[in-house]
Order: structure tokens, then sequence, then C-alpha cells
């Protein structure tokens, strides 16, 4: 149930982000033909007065039709509220919209957490050290090791549940130097001992390349009324926008070293099962975390992105006239191709670091 639940967060942060497309060309009045969720062959369709509605068999993305790219359109070329006939400041509210949707629908989500499960009280600590970055190339991903595990245990000794517990971790690795360090990980409800090997960095420390603080939980309390609901929502979603922006920037400014931080659906799904699956309130970060992500990857003025459709728009106002509708294609087939191929490495690559097919193997 938790797989499908994750599954149905990102249909529905799909629906959103074409919803917000749909909204913005049909209160503006303009046409629009098509509405799907997904691609390929269809599984549902409903034809209403101006628009065929639909649910498609591959559930990775959707899109709104426009009459302009429909040849069997009956719509005059000529007709003001066709999408391509209107003045770029509408066209860009249309592109433009399905960013903000996932941005509102995220803001709302936050909302919805703290209204029904209370607003955050104290962070209490649990033994173990939890792990919320792995550097790629070290010995600790080398290993095995995972953001998100939970180191419980080193070289057979547990760890406590004090402040300084990262410490305790630290000094166990560096007293080891290049010797294998025995390490019981935490992986959701199981525990699994991996052997890492530390290597010394240009300090002379002994180090295994992650990340470490104090493992714990939040505990929640109801919240005093809506003001206080609003704002620790405004709080969280301001946070955590800048968390997502600042990991973007440093994905597109250091691709090569964070390309294994790139993940597929099939990743997100597993992910997002995990943390349904330790803790189901975990459902309402990730699905506005996913929502902010799909927002600031689609603005990204990128080929076939909104952002890339919202960068030719520029141009445009610019130039007071549009490239040349050839180059505009030739540049957004490229664009799509390349996503396509990227998509199709990663849900390979994904599918078969899964801990199922790993555990299979073994």
């Amino acid at each position: 149930m938790t797989v499908l639940a994750v599954i149905g967060v990102l249909a529905l942060l799909i629906f959103v982000h074409e919803l917000g497309h749909f909204m913005a060309a049909r209160l503006q009045g303009i046409h629009v033909n098509r509405f799907s969720i997904g691609f390929g062959p269809i599984l549902w369709k409903f034809q209403g007065p101006q628009t065929e509605y639909a649910l498609r068999a591959i559930p990775l993305g959707g899109f709104v039709g426009f009459p302009d790219e429909d040849p069997e359109s009956a719509i005059p070329a000529n007709d003001p509220d066709l999408l391509s006939n209107r003045p770029v400041l509408d066209r860009a509210i249309v592109i433009s919209a399905g960013v903000i949707a996932n941005m509102i629908f995220a803001y709302l989500v936050f909302v919805v957490q703290f209204g029904s499960i209370g607003v955050p009280d104290a962070f209490v600590l649990k033994p173990g050290v939890f792990i919320p970055e792995v550097l790629p190339d070290t010995p600790a991903s080398v290993a095995g090791v995972k953001a998100g595990d939970v180191i419980v245990a080193a070289n057979n000794e547990r760890l406590s549940d004090r402040e300084t517990v990262q410490n305790d971790l630290i000094k166990i690795i560096q007293a080891s130097r290049t010797n294998p360090v025995d390490l019981t990980i935490q992986r959701f409800d199981q525990e699994i001992d991996i052997s890492v090997t530390p290597e010394i960095n240009p300090e002379g420390n002994a180090v295994i390349g992650v990340k470490l603080i104090p493992n714990g939980s939040v505990t929640y309390r109801r919240p005093t009324g809506p003001v206080e609901v609003l704002t620790e929502a405004a709080r969280e979603f301001q946070e955590k926008t800048q968390l997502v922006a600042n990991g973007m920037f440093a994905l597109l400014t250091n691709f090569s070293s964070m390309a294994d931080q790139v993940g597929s659906p099939v990743k997100i799904v597993e992910q997002g099962a995990g943390l349904a699956k330790t803790d189901g309130r975990s459902l309402f970060p990730f699905a506005a975390i996913i929502s902010i992500n799909l927002a600031i990857i689609n603005i990204l003025p990128l080929p076939a992105l909104d952002g890339g459709q919202l960068a030719f728009l520029l141009i445009e106002a610019l130039r007071g006239k549009p490239l040349p509708t050839r180059l505009q294609e030739s540049v957004m087939q490229t664009g799509i191709f390349l996503l396509l191929g990227l998509g199709v490495f990663l849900i390979i690559r994904d599918t078969t670091q899964l801990e199922v097919l790993q555990n299979l193997r073994q």
C-alpha cells in the first residue's frame, strides 16, 4: 500500500501541474482540446463540450493540448482565442501556471499537515547517528551506505542518544585508521551490517565520507489557531524551497560529482515508500518537496520544459517577433530526445539498484 500511496502522490502532483496550465488557459478564454494525465495508450477518456479528458497507461507525466497543435482541428487558424494568437503575456501566464500551481500546492500541503497533525514542538533524540548525505566515490558510498540511513552501532558498540553521539562515532572511525569499521545500519525497519574501510584525508584524519547529525524525531502539538498554522506552513515552505533550490544549484554547477543524487521516478517511489512505511506522516513533507522540485525543474530554461518555452517568449518579446517555427521545433525536439534518454537511463539504473533486486542477487 505504501508504494501505491507514493504513486498516488506523484500522480496528484502531475495532475496539479497540468491543472494549472489548463485553468490558466480556460480562465482567459483560450481553447484547450486535450487534458491528459500520463502518456501512451488511453485507458479512459471523456469528451467534454470543448476538451477531451484522458488517463493514459504510462503515469510519468501529462500534458494539456491546444488546437494550435492539432492539424485536424476545425478552429480557424486566425481565431483570436487560439493560444498562438494571444499576446506574449497571456501565453506566459499559461506556460508558467503549472509551476505556480505546484508551489501553491506545496504550501497547502504544509497547511494541511500542521492543521491536522500539529505544529513542530520539540526534537526528541534517539540512539544512533543519522546520515543526511553520503559523498560520492567515498568508502561509505562504495560500501553501500545511503543517505537516510541511521548508524546504530560501530564495531559492536551500540551508539547512545546523546547530542554528542556523532563525536563518539567519529572517534571510533579515526581510531580505526585504515582498518575496516563494522557498522550496523538501520534502514527503514531493518538492521544491516556493513563494513567500511576509512581513508585518510589531506589533514591526516580517517574519514568514510558521510555527514553526521544526531538521530531523532520531531514531536508535534496542537496549533494555537489558524494564524499559527499559516505562519508555520509559510516558514516550512520557505525553508524547503531554499533547500531544494540550493540542491538544484549545486547539481547544475557540479553535475559530475552530484550525478548519483539524481533519481528517476523509480527511485522517488522507492524512497517515498520507505518513508511512508516508517512514518505515514512523512508523506506530507515528501509530497511538498517533490512538488517544489517539480516546479523548480520545470522553470529551468531548458528545451521541452516550461522554462524553455518561457525563454522563447522572452526572445519574442525582445525581438518583436517569434523565432522561426522550424528552429523552435528543432530545439524542442532535441530537448525532448535528451530528456527521454536521461529518463530511460535513470530508470534502468535505479531499477537495477532496488533493494529487492539486490537481495535476490545475494
